[in-house]
């Protein structure tokens, strides 16, 4: 059985000075988060969802570092990667300006009677307070930190690309799944592929996904044609007349059903269905249509770790 407590979460060591925390097994809202240990300055990439995991988190950040962190940088609003900002007492929290306008808007979401088994604690919203548009570079001691916004929506409206040029490793956020189905309900399919795109240009050395292990770009790769897939299925199933959740029901995943969260699936397809109609990428959707079809593929709540 996989251990998923905030216990079983790892410090591994990326490059000199950076450092993944990777949280098995990446699934719903247990996810990585990055940190660079450049003396005086330690930068935080992302938060957890619970309040016991981003404690675990901090815990093991300090005890690398010797030092609390000084600056946290959120790759997107999603609860998974911000829910924990509160805890970063004393830190300057950076993010997209979407990011911030959207956890203003939407406070703490716990999603009740969709997800089942989290632990959330006590939590408390707090939203970057220094935001950025396209992007931002950060310098921690002697390190370069590029923070890069695709120009387009993608995972979400938001997402925010960490990117250490000198020693060419990517925190990817969320536009990288290694293991789990992407996810672009909130964003877009066919911004999501060319954002990929963004990644590849980077040419990193060594990727941390948001979930999952660190991995290199023939995942990029695999998240693309995924994603791919999605178009593609998309299209048959509208020329077909059959709902998303039809659609995804008569679906045969082949070379992707190894995935996990394959309930994401209806959810893609309603963001691809949107799409073929001619929506923006990032438009509003009927975002609890398509979590009520999420459910009924699943059959019951999803179950959560978190």
């Amino acid at each position: 059985m996989t251990d998923r407590s905030p216990s079983a979460a790892a410090v591994t060591r990326l490059a000199d000075q950076v450092h993944g925390y990777v949280q098995p097994d990446g699934s719903w809202y247990i996810n990585n988060c990055g940190f660079v240990d450049a003396g005086d300055h330690t930068v935080l990439v992302d938060t957890c969802s619970t309040e016991r995991r981003t404690r675990a988190l901090l815990a093991a950040v300090e005890g690398t570092t010797g030092r609390p962190v000084t600056t946290l940088v959120n790759t997107h609003h999603h609860g998974d990667h911000t829910n924990g900002n509160y805890l970063v007492e004393g830190a300057t929290i950076i993010g997209h300006r979407k990011t911030r306008e959207l956890m203003v808007a939407e406070g703490i979401q716990t999603f009740e009677g969709i997800f089942t088994g989290s632990d959330w604690g006590e939590l408390r919203s707090r939203p970057p307070e220094v935001v950025f548009d396209d992007r931002l570079t950060v310098h921690a001691g002697d390190v370069t930190i590029e923070l890069i916004h695709p120009g387009h929506a993608a995972h979400t409206t938001n997402d925010v690309l960490v990117w250490l040029p000198e020693q060419r490793v990517l925190y990817a956020g969320d536009l990288v799944f290694n293991g789990g189905s992407p996810f672009a309900l909130m964003g877009s399919v066919a911004g999501w592929r060319k954002a990929l795109d963004v990644v590849r240009e980077l040419d990193p050395a060594v990727i941390l996904p948001g979930h999952g292990p660190a991995c290199g770009l023939d995942v990029v790769d695999r998240v693309d044609a995924y994603l791919a897939f999605v178009q593609k299925t998309a299209e048959r199933g509208k020329a077909a007349g059959l709902a998303p959740l039809e659609l995804a029901k008569d679906t045969d995943l082949g070379d992707f059903a190894d995935l996990t969260e394959q309930e994401r699936l209806p959810g893609n397809l309603h963001r691809a269905y949107a799409e073929l109609d001619g929506a923006e990428w990032g438009a509003q959707i009927d975002l609890l249509a398509a979590v009520t079809d999420m459910v009924a593929f699943n059959g019951e709540p999803i179950r959560c770790f978190s």
